[in-house]
């Protein structure tokens, strides 16, 4: 085996490891705010990380904790919620990367928690995510979001742009 193709099997490895931790991080969200964990969910972002959805503007991981700790969202978890994130499209460029998927907040319309009768729910919210995001060696995933944008899918030209950015990046 010559040096370049040791170098070239060494860079796909790096890049499909890169692709798989920045998709753990981006499935590890949901979870966490459905579950309350504000600081773990702050954690993926960077300390100045900027979390952009529908006009509210979150410019750091204590705004990102604040938002899961928050009232309204404390509701959404006592209904029983889901935020779900489909599979990321992601494009990894050495340190720097971005990810593009959709989103869905899928909200119990019926009953209380623990309640043993069937179960309604309704989506809430469907979105276009697009991440921007950077190596940090210093954080559980050895990525962090720098930037996450999200649009309401609703047929506007911002969230078809969102989505578009999966196939042009």
């Amino acid at each position: 085996m010559t040096d370049t193709v040791l170098a070239d099997l060494l860079a796909r490895v790096r890049r499909l490891e890169d692709e798989r931790d920045i998709a753990r991080l981006i499935a590890s969200y949901g979870p966490l705010v459905d579950a309350g964990e504000a600081h773990a969910a702050s954690m993926l972002w960077a300390d100045d990380g900027v979390y952009d959805v529908e006009g509210w503007l979150m410019t750091s991981r204590d705004d990102v904790r604040a938002m899961v700790e928050s009232r309204p969202h404390r509701g959404l978890i006592g209904r029983g919620c889901v935020h779900f994130h489909s599979p990321a499209v992601i494009h990894v460029d050495g340190d720097e990367a971005t990810a593009v998927c959709e989103t869905l907040l899928v909200v119990r319309r019926n009953g209380p928690a623990g309640d043993t009768g069937q179960a309604e729910y309704s989506v809430q919210r469907a979105g276009a995510t697009d991440f921007t995001l950077r190596r940090d060696a210093d954080s559980a995933h050895g990525w962090v979001i720098s930037r996450r944008t999200t649009r309401l899918l609703d047929g506007s030209p911002e969230a078809a742009a969102l989505l578009s950015r999966a196939v042009t990046d």
